[in-house]
């Protein structure tokens, strides 16, 4: 039964990555325009006029496309992984700690997309902690990654 919630968790991972690339791409000007947001620093009071803000159609264009991209890349990872995990689900141990490699890179790609998207690059070099409109996006993106890098360490532990 162990086994099969670690499947479960990693597909659940999967989910969020297809789904969250499908809507981000679906709702591209809001994407786009979210990050344009972020870049911009313009939602809070002398934002714009610091040396890092920026409207740079490449830089949001950039931006945007890194967070479909983690988000497809872990989606497929966890997808692959999963697959793997469910043929060695009633393998040895050590098989099926060697399946779950594909789902593990899976998720440590959604928790580097979210970690290096909304906390080092919004939070810290465009300063996004300084707008309150913003912040319920880094709340998000904060639960996201939590809530990931718990599934990876329940589907990384061992079994012996």
């Amino acid at each position: 039964m162990l086994r099969i919630t670690k499947i479960l968790l990693v597909l659940s991972v999967a989910a969020w990555g297809l789904l969250g690339a499908v809507g981000n791409l679906a709702a591209w000007k809001g994407t786009t325009g979210a990050v344009g947001a972020v870049t911009s620093m313009a939602t809070f009071a002398g934002g714009a006029t610091q040396w890092q803000a920026t409207t740079n159609p490449a830089v949001i264009l950039a931006g945007a496309v890194f967070i479909v991209l983690f988000k497809l890349s872990s989606a497929g990872l966890c997808f692959a992984g999963t697959w793997r995990m469910w043929v060695e689900r009633r393998a040895a141990p050590p098989a099926f700690n060697q399946a779950k490699q594909l789902a593990l890179a899976g998720c440590a790609v959604a928790v580097f997309g979210l970690f290096a998207g909304w906390t080092v690059i919004g939070e810290t070099w465009f300063e996004m902690w300084r707008a309150a409109a913003l912040l319920p996006a880094a709340d998000g993106a904060f639960r996201y990654g939590g809530f990931i890098a718990l599934i990876a360490l329940l589907v990384g532990s061992r079994e012996d």
